[in-house]
C-alpha cells in the first residue's frame, strides 16, 4: 500500500444484545430497511450476564428482562409475557387449560439457577438439587422429574414433542424491555427506539428521514403560497347583496346621500 492510498472506512455497526426468549427479528427487519448502511449485529447473552455486557460496551442496547438498575440504564418496556408450567404430555395438568400455583403445591417444581421470575415464595416442592440452566430443567421434566414454571417464550424456545405447557394464572410475570446505558444514548440508539415504538420513517420524533421526503419537504418550505391578487384601483366592485337584492336600488349606481334638511324661517 502506497502512502497516497486511503484505508477503507469501517462499516458503521449497531450491536443489539438479547436474552433467551426475546424475539428481535421484526425490529431487525425494519432496521435493515431503514438503515442499509449500518450493520445490525445480534449478540445473544444469558439473562444474568446482559447487564455486564451493556456496562462494558460490548453491545449498544439490549432486549432484556426487567428489573434493571435504573440509576445506570434507561429502559422502555415492550411487553409482558404469560407465565406457564411445562409438563409431560401425559401429566394430569395437561388435561386443563390453566392452573394456579395452589394446583402445583404437591408437585416437585424445578428452580434453575438462571430463573428469570421474581418469586416471593417458590411454588411446589423443592427438587433435591437446582439445575444450572433452564435447558437442564426442561430435560429433567422430560425425564419425569418434576415440573417447570417459566415465561411462555422460554417454554417455546425449549419445546420438545413430549412436553406441553399450560398457563399459570397467579404466577409472577416477566416483562421484556429495550435497555441501554443512559450516558451512551447515541443516534443509533435513538433510531432503534423509534423502531420499537412504531414510529414511521418520517415521524417528527424520529431522527432519520427518507432522503426523498427530505427533499420534498425542503421544496415545499421554499415555495411560499401565492396571495390572491388585489383588484386594481378604479375597478368597479360588485354590489353587496342583502336579502337577494342589490343595496341602494339599481345595480351599479350608488345611492345618493341625503343631507340634513334646512330650517325654514
Amino acid at each position: 500500500m502506497t502512502g497516497t492510498e486511503k484505508t477503507p472506512a469501517a462499516t458503521p455497526e449497531f450491536r443489539l444484545a438479547y436474552v433467551p426468549g426475546a424475539t428481535p427479528a421484526k425490529w431487525v427487519r425494519i432496521w435493515n430497511e431503514r438503515q442499509p448502511d449500518v450493520r445490525l449485529t445480534l449478540v445473544p447473552v444469558d439473562a444474568a450476564e446482559v447487564a455486564d455486557v451493556l456496562r462494558r460496551g460490548d453491545a449498544d442496547a439490549g432486549l432484556v428482562r426487567l428489573p434493571v438498575d435504573r440509576t445506570y440504564f434507561s429502559a422502555i418496556s415492550l411487553y409482558t409475557e404469560t407465565t406457564v408450567v411445562v409438563v409431560p404430555k401425559d401429566h394430569v395438568v395437561a388435561a386443563v387449560e390453566e392452573v394456579t400455583l395452589a394446583d402445583l403445591a404437591d408437585e416437585i417444581v424445578q428452580h434453575p439457577l438462571d430463573d428469570v421470575l421474581e418469586w416471593e415464595s417458590l411454588p411446589g416442592q423443592a427438587a433435591f438439587e437446582r439445575p444450572a440452566r433452564t435447558a437442564d430443567a426442561v430435560e429433567l421434566v422430560a425425564a419425569g422429574v418434576g415440573l417447570l414454571v417459566v415465561p411462555q417464550s422460554l417454554a417455546r424456545l425449549h419445546h420438545r414433542r413430549d412436553l406441553t405447557y399450560r398457563t399459570v394464572t397467579d404466577a409472577p410475570e416477566s416483562s421484556v424491555a429495550l435497555v441501554w446505558p443512559e450516558e451512551r444514548t447515541t443516534d443509533q440508539v435513538d433510531d432503534f427506539i423509534g423502531i420499537v415504538r412504531g414510529r414511521t420513517v418520517n415521524s417528527s420524533r424520529g431522527r432519520t428521514q427518507a432522503p426523498a421526503e427530505k427533499d420534498k419537504g425542503k421544496r415545499g418550505a421554499a415555495a411560499s403560497p401565492r396571495k390572491p391578487a388585489r383588484p386594481k384601483q378604479g375597478t368597479a366592485q360588485p354590489a353587496r347583496r342583502q336579502g337577494g337584492r342589490p343595496q341602494g336600488g339599481k345595480a351599479g349606481k350608488p345611492t345618493p346621500k341625503r343631507g340634513k334638511p334646512r330650517k325654514r324661517s
